[in-house]
């Protein structure tokens, strides 16, 4: 829906905010905060109540070339900066974020749904990113090179590769912005970011304090409003050196596509459809907490999350019986309610793929030992699940779930688990729960996934190399190499005869 704006219908939590100043509704381009040419606006409500937040500011094209337009002529200035210059302007936005974080992770559960203590989490793993790479920032040095020409002294530098533009999604509204942009700016880069239409208040939230921080005028620029024609002015702009995105691997293509034109620098981080493996060396209790953390994070909505759960059936009923009664425990609600971990789906959309995905994988005789229907809670929510005896033509162990759906199946050897596991074209993370040290290390290395996390979940941060193979993405993010991803390599060859 689209309106002119007007006065905010208010939920009532937004009163609990510290710093009423982050609520922002209007765009953020070059330095200023902007309603459009138009004043066109879109609704951001709540999931799990439906409740209006905001009316937020929808620019178009127009807006979009001008923020390019800031940010190619705020480079200059920006990369011109000593690297500790930077470094100090990012360390106040950390420090800022930090600061934030109760009134940042508020608003993350209010338009996005997951579960305040989530919301802290990411809230924490954002400000890490923007720490990350303000120390980063310092490290960006040039290499020489032994000459194999008389007379010649060779050199490498890294430059900042220009105005970036970056896309995030609805899921981790907050940390995938500052995994990009600390790494963006951190280089010398300046960034013409759009989130998502759900979840934008996280983004203009951060553009607040980034203001504070001291990031220049057009440095940091944040376009709300229609993905098709905002990112689509990204992808055509040849200023835009570098496209960034995080998303569906349907649309990841598509930006592909669209920014082959203008021969763009790409990093997606794409769709999962991660393998769980657990042998029958592994304690049950054990399993099952990482079973659990695995799949119901975010409510399952997370491009981590274990879609397929393979168990060797030595231990097969034991640990669907175990699974079965944790899953019922889980405590649904709205994610601002005390001891909540399953909030509400995004949308109805993503409801009912979880509804027909469940369907069919009982069509297909799976059997069903918790849940399989939408909770009373609201028309959004639905009911953690457990389905046992997936059989591998069921759509859900083919295709990505984002829901809170559990799919379970038994596996006989390890070569056949390999192979099964392997059977996709998607390869972001696997997991896999031994205590065999020898196996750990062959299932590290035959997994055809761009991480694997052994007996345990968490495994992310902003030391590592986040990123998949085949079709779940190119490049990484975080580490070194997410600062990489934004330079350019220059090759210097001085006549010193």
């Amino acid at each position: 829906m689209s309106a002119r704006f007007a006065p905010t219908l208010r939920h009532d939590a937004l009163d609990s905010l510290a710093d009423r100043r982050l609520h922002r509704e209007l765009a953020y381009v070059d330095g200023h905060w902007t309603a459009g040419d138009a004043g066109e606006t879109f609704e951001v409500t709540d999931p799990a109540t439906g409740e209006s937040l905001a009316w937020v500011a929808s620019l178009g094209e127009a807006e979009t070339g001008r923020a390019i337009d800031a940010a190619s002529a705020a480079l200059s200035v920006w990369q011109a900066k000593l690297p500790q210059e930077r470094a100090a302007v990012l360390r106040t936005w950390f420090d800022l974020i930090k600061a934030a974080r109760d009134d940042l992770a508020l608003l993350m559960t209010l338009e996005q749904g997951k579960p305040l203590q989530e919301s802290l989490g990411e809230i924490d793993y954002a400000a890490s990113f923007v720490e990350w790479y303000g120390e980063e920032a310092r490290r960006v040095n040039a290499e020489s090179v032994t000459s194999h020409l008389p007379g010649a002294e060779m050199m490498v530098r890294r430059e900042p590769l220009g105005v970036v533009g970056l896309v995030t999604p609805w899921n981790f509204p907050s940390a995938m912005l500052t995994r990009k942009a600390a790494a963006a700016l951190a280089a010398g880069c300046t960034v013409v970011a759009h989130p998502s239409s759900e979840t934008p208040l996280s983004a203009l939230a951060l553009a607040e304090l980034g203001e504070r921080a001291g990031l220049p005028a057009g440095v940091f620029n944040i376009v709300t409003g229609d993905a098709a024609t905002i990112v689509g002015a990204l992808c055509a702009d040849m200023r835009v050196r570098a496209l960034s995105f995080t998303g569906s691997t349907e649309i990841g293509r598509l930006i592909a596509s669209q920014c082959a034109p203008t021969m763009k620098r790409l990093v997606l981080e794409l769709g999962g459809h991660a393998p769980l493996v657990i042998f029958d060396d592994a304690d049950i209790d054990k399993a099952v907490r990482i079973a659990v953390d695995a799949k119901f994070a975010t409510s399952g909505q997370d491009c981590l999350a274990a879609n397929r759960i393979y168990v060797q059936r030595s231990i097969y009923g034991r640990f669907c019986e175990a699974y079965a009664a944790r899953i019922d425990a889980l405590k649904v609600g709205h994610g601002l309610e005390q001891g909540v971990e399953i909030g509400p789906l995004m949308h109805e959309r993503a409801v009912r793929k979880v509804e027909e995905q469940v369907a069919d994988a009982l069509e297909n005789g799976a059997r069903l030992l918790s849940g399989g229907e939408r909770d009373q809670a609201g028309s959004l929510f639905y009911r953690p699940t457990l389905l046992v005896d997936v059989p591998d033509s069921a759509a859900i162990m083919r295709e990505e779930t984002f829901g809170p759906v559990a799919a379970v199946t038994p596996f006989d050897t390890e070569a056949e688990v390999v192979a099964r596991a392997n059977a996709t074209e998607y390869g972001l993370v696997a997991y896999v729960v031994t205590e065999n040290g020898a196996r750990q290390l062959r299932m590290g290395r035959a997994l055809d996934y761009g991480m694997v996390a052994i007996n345990r979940v968490k495994i992310t941060g902003a030391p590592v190399p986040f990123g998949g193979v085949k079709q779940s993405g190119l490049g990484r993010e975080g580490s070194r190499h997410g600062l990489e991803a934004f330079t350019e390599l220059k090759y210097l060859c001085l006549d010193a005869a």
